[in-house]
């Protein structure tokens, strides 16, 4: 069967290669994309935060421009290998990241569906019909018909083969491709930005938990402190030293502390179920040991302001679709040319089906359509006009995704040099205040002063301590955040390009990537 049809059908499809090879060669109409200026101005030669160099030793030192910039795993800077083992958890089983990895996906299958538009279809529907014409079609000139008898009963099987062809004379087709290819780089950035704002977050979640433990350090060592003092005033109110107002005092004091102690657990416990959560792990059956703070911003590779352009995924997914909007401007100009649709179809006809496949049942047809509008009211010019005005609002937030992130350098940059500058001097204050309540607790010890100064001292030590506590976290978190507004280990090097995303994925290569 198979090969009586292919023979029938061959003169079809010979008819629409003569009327495709007359056709003129197909071209692409729209503006050609050309990706516009980052800014207005010129990037800067360098950062205006940056601390200055050689000015002051104990300053925080950052990488110099001609230092490496970061590059994948960029939280192995810290050397934690606690952090290092979470972080490669979130990679694998964050469900955010997967959701933004099966977005991708679903973007890379929009390409094969637009290139399904550059072939013929070919299709078929085989049908049978019974039919009985009426018995009231007779002669109506002089008789009265052949009422009462029955009409003309007829089978009809029909074996066709259809096949439809739409040449891309205008680039219609292509810049539908093009289109999908930018938006599923598009996706392939987002994805890389999800990926580095969860990275970031659990950094961030994993520095403050620990500020948690190093302020129960604090608080439990104070509690430790008051106890002492507690039973040193009740000693000496029991001997008639000291009165009965120090001892409440003592005691209400530990009390306090007691409490604000007990209190930290709560955010201890929201940040380590957060950190499961990024990891993908039951809250209930996830902890960390309780480890204090102990450590401080690492050297920073900054690069030069220019190189941010080429580190940020969101900035390359910005660029990317003002390229998907300048190719929907083409396919909306080509709906001011002419289509042109080449179709043939052929087959088997006969009223048995025993006669279905002999050589007189064959039949064919083929010929070219063209459509053309000729009059839409503006619709044409109307939506040339919508997709310009799209890919012009695309440019203002592709120029204002840069700026923001030149704002996010500067910002962290200005909060982990000013952070760690304040913690110097806070380390004084604590020293001060420790050297006041040394003071103020001989002094009291001796008779001088009532336990009201040893109070004042002990509270002023300690938020001295938590502030310094605060402020080391909060250095480490700046960091963090600095990192990641550098664009973290990535660059656009790493963006796969539209003939990359236009291949077919190995079940292999989706695991490889989903696990990047």
């Amino acid at each position: 069967m198979r090969k009586i049809i292919m023979k029938n059908f061959r003169f079809a499809i010979l008819m629409g290669v003569a009327i495709a090879a007359v056709l003129p060669n197909g071209c692409m109409v729209g503006p050609k994309y050309h990706p516009p200026a980052a800014t207005v101005q010129p990037p800067p030669v360098s950062y205006k935060e940056v601390p200055p160099q050689g000015t002051d030793t104990s300053e925080w030192k950052i990488g110099q421009p001609q230092d490496a910039m970061l590059r994948g795993k960029w939280w192995e800077i810290y050397n934690d290998p606690e952090l290092n083992a979470l972080e490669d958890q979130l990679n694998i089983n964050n469900q955010n990241i997967k959701q933004a990895f099966e977005n991708f996906m679903e973007a890379r299958t929009l390409i094969a569906q637009a290139r399904s538009q550059l072939y013929p279809s070919l299709g078929t529907t085989p049908s049978y019909a019974r039919t009985r014409s009426s018995a009231n079609l007779g002669s109506t000139s002089g008789s009265t018909g052949n009422t009462g008898a029955g009409g003309n009963q007829s089978s009809l099987y029909t074996l066709p083969v259809e096949a439809a062809w739409e040449p891309d004379l205008w680039g219609k087709v292509r810049n539908t491709i093009h289109q999908a290819q930018y938006n599923a780089q598009l996706s392939a950035a987002d994805l890389e930005n999800e990926r580095l704002t969860e990275q970031a977050s659990l950094a961030v979640f994993f520095f403050e938990l620990r500020g948690q433990d190093e302020l129960q350090r604090i608080l439990d060592e104070t509690v430790e402190a008051d106890k002492k003092s507690v039973d040193l005033t009740r000693a000496r109110y029991e001997t008639g030293v000291d009165d009965l107002l120090s001892l409440v005092e003592a005691e209400n004091t530990l009390q306090n502390t007691q409490a604000v102690a007990t209190n930290l657990g709560i955010a201890r416990a929201q940040f380590e179920h957060a950190i499961a959560v990024l990891i993908g792990t039951q809250p209930s059956a996830f902890s960390i040991p309780v480890r204090p703070l102990k450590a401080a911003p690492p050297t920073i590779p900054l690069g030069v302001p220019s190189q941010l352009l080429e580190r940020r995924p969101d900035i390359a997914a910005s660029e990317r679709s003002m390229a998907a909007a300048n190719a929907q401007i083409g396919i909306a100009t080509a709906a001011y040319y002419p289509n042109v649709t080449l179709s043939a179809e052929g087959g088997l006809e006969s009223s048995t089906i025993k006669h279905l496949f002999d050589w007189p049942s064959r039949f064919w047809s083929v010929g070219p359509t063209v459509s053309e509008t000729i009059f839409d009211a503006g619709l044409r010019r109307a939506t040339v006009n919508q997709f310009v005005a799209v890919y012009n609002a695309d440019v203002a937030n592709y120029r204002q995704t840069v700026l923001t992130a030149f704002q996010q350098v500067e910002d962290s940059l200005a909060s982990v040099r000013i952070l760690y500058k304040e913690i110097q001097q806070q380390e004084e204050a604590e020293k001060s205040a420790e050297k006041f309540l040394e003071l103020a607790m001989a002094r009291y010890q001796t008779g001088v002063d009532q336990y009201l100064n040893v109070l004042v001292a002990q509270n002023t030590l300690l938020s001295d301590q938590q502030q310094l506590a605060n402020l080391r976290t909060q250095v480490m978190t700046s960091s963090v955040q600095l990192i990641e507004a550098l664009g973290g280990g990535w660059d656009r090097s790493q963006l796969p390009s539209p003939a990359q995303v236009s291949q077919k994925v190995s079940k292999s290569e989706i695991e490889s990537l989903n696990q990047k």
